[in-house]
């Protein structure tokens, strides 16, 4: 067994991840949390929906998170992941730097990695106007005009459910790829549909301003959500024979202990599937720790 021992590893800085370390240290047992807060989606996001919180910033959110995890009793480790591998009875984890660790009990709390348009303007005004949720964010941009990018289904609902909030919605698409039904519903409502057409380049200073399409027009909108698809973290579950969601083959499958088909490993949050919340995320990663302490709590 290698030297560096740890009860339960957790991977991810996000609030399931978080979560998970709070509730598994409380449980007295050794806990360290890999990762890097920055990479959280929720890092450069905002808070409004979680209850009890009125509004919050997610670098904020996730700060206050790291510090009760330290307090208690959980170490950080600010390094990736690069090969986990069965073995002893447990899990080796490989770092960045080298290093082996072992745990019995292995947290998975990735959360995903968003598709990305790749356009000018997306990296620097994220957070700033630029947002991959509609569900997290719409009610920050009501009586302004948005754009969102994408055909498939998460975007034209998307699109359907900031009419609710936005003065104006623009859906800009290579094309709808969804059921007739939501078809004839998005095409029946207010949303203006930009078939055809790709976004060029987001355009603001400290903000979202407009978007540039690939015609040469200009759409002036205040905030752009991409709704283009979202790839699962889960290429190190896989190769431990983690079971996967048979429809799209992006997310972890897990019981109600937050349990994985393989013994010792858990998942939490947005690796798990939709929806993207962080009350969802929060309550899983509070599962997922406990299941965790007490797995590896077997073995002492």
């Amino acid at each position: 067994m290698p030297e560096e021992y740890h009860d339960v590893v957790v991977l991810g800085t996000g609030p399931a991840g978080l979560q998970a370390a709070i509730h598994a240290a409380r449980a007295k047992v050794s806990v360290l949390v890999m990762g890097r807060k920055a990479r959280s989606s929720l890092y450069r996001a905002h808070i409004e929906n979680y209850c009890s919180l009125e509004k919050a910033t997610g670098e904020e959110f996730l700060r206050q998170g790291i510090q009760q995890a330290e307090g208690s009793g959980a170490r950080f480790l600010t390094e990736d992941v690069v090969g986990i591998t069965a073995a002893d009875g447990g899990y080796t984890i490989q770092t960045e730097s080298e290093r082996a660790l072992h745990t019995r009990s292995l947290v998975m709390a990735m959360g995903i990695t968003r598709n990305r348009l790749g356009v000018p303007g997306e990296k620097a005004l994220l957070g700033r106007g630029v947002s991959y949720c509609v569900d997290c964010d719409a009610g920050f941009y009501k009586e302004v005009p948005v754009a969102i990018a994408g055909g498939a289904s998460g975007a034209v609902s998307g699109a359907l459910t900031l009419l609710f909030y936005a003065s104006e919605v623009h859906l800009v698409c290579d094309a709808l790829e969804v059921t007739d039904r939501l078809e004839e519903q998005i095409r029946a409502s207010n949303v203006q549909i930009h078939e055809n057409r790709k976004i060029q380049e987001i355009l603001g200073q400290d903000a979202v301003e407009g978007v540039a399409l690939d015609n040469g027009s200009r759409l002036p909108v205040q905030g752009l959500f991409i709704e283009t698809g979202a790839k699962g973290a889960v290429e190190l579950a896989a190769t431990l024979g983690v079971a996967l969601d048979a429809e799209k083959y992006k997310y972890i499958l897990t019981d109600k202990e937050q349990h994985t088909n393989v013994p010792g490993i858990f998942a939490a949050g947005d690796i798990t599937g939709p929806p993207w919340q962080v009350a969802k995320a929060v309550g899983e990663g509070c599962v997922a720790g406990l299941s965790a302490a007490k797995h590896a709590k077997k073995f002492r």
